[in-house]
């Protein structure tokens, strides 16, 4: 900042470092919070943990529990994907993570979709989840293959995508949650959600991409 003090350089660089810290701890936290949370199912079966897709479970066992193993893995994997330090000093690590992330989605968006199309939620929640499963493979499918032609930083850029896609399921709770705590749980809300929980996840990284200071203002400062 020209014309600021040594002290005001100093303590508007640790106010950045901090900022930088506390949203890391907090994506981990939410992250694998979440991801974990999403297999209570296993504490006492779904008919007691996850009442509302009970049904699935009668009808398509198989794509129920594909679905609610893998895509918890894929959301509990994207932190240790994004990990800087993980990629540089342990590319192996990394690629294996990769590999199992893209593995995961794949299965996990197929069973989605699915899923969607056989939703007892509605039509406009069963497009809403559909084109979130067909945009999140697309974004896996289009990272992968980039990375296996060595193109890196159009294999990074569709990646981040891709993580905005798995990220829908944090999004989710996060409107679900205060709609039940007020008691607005409602058919209607449930639907708009079904289309809240990620389209503002893709702008955000579509914004990320395009805009270098925004992409700036989320990089640690040195």
């Amino acid at each position: 900042m020209p014309g600021a003090s040594p002290d005001g350089r100093r303590k508007s660089s640790l106010l950045s470092r901090g900022g930088g810290i506390a949203r890391r701890t907090l994506f981990w936290v939410l992250t694998l919070a979440i991801a974990i949370a999403s297999w209570r199912w296993m504490l006492g079966g779904v008919a007691a943990q996850m009442e509302q897709v009970l049904y699935h479970e009668q009808l398509r066992p198989i794509v129920l529990y594909t679905h609610i193993i893998l895509a918890p893995l894929s959301l509990l994997l994207v932190p240790f994907q994004l990990w800087q330090g993980l990629r540089k000093t342990r590319p192996l690590v990394h690629r294996v993570v990769g590999r199992t992330y893209g593995v995961a989605i794949l299965f996990s968006s197929i069973t989605g979709l699915w899923l969607a199309v056989t939703t007892e939620a509605g039509l406009f929640a069963a497009w809403g989840f559909g084109m979130l499963a067909v945009a999140w493979f697309v974004t896996t499918a289009m990272g992968i293959s980039l990375a296996m032609r060595g193109d890196y930083a159009g294999h990074r850029r569709w990646i981040i995508r891709s993580v905005a896609m798995t990220l829908a399921a944090v999004t989710l709770r996060l409107y679900i949650i205060p709609t039940e705590v007020m008691d607005f749980s409602t058919p209607e809300t449930y639907q708009a959600i079904a289309w809240l929980c990620w389209v503002p996840n893709m702008i955000v990284a579509e914004l990320y991409l395009r805009w270098p200071k925004i992409r700036r203002s989320f990089q640690p400062s040195h």
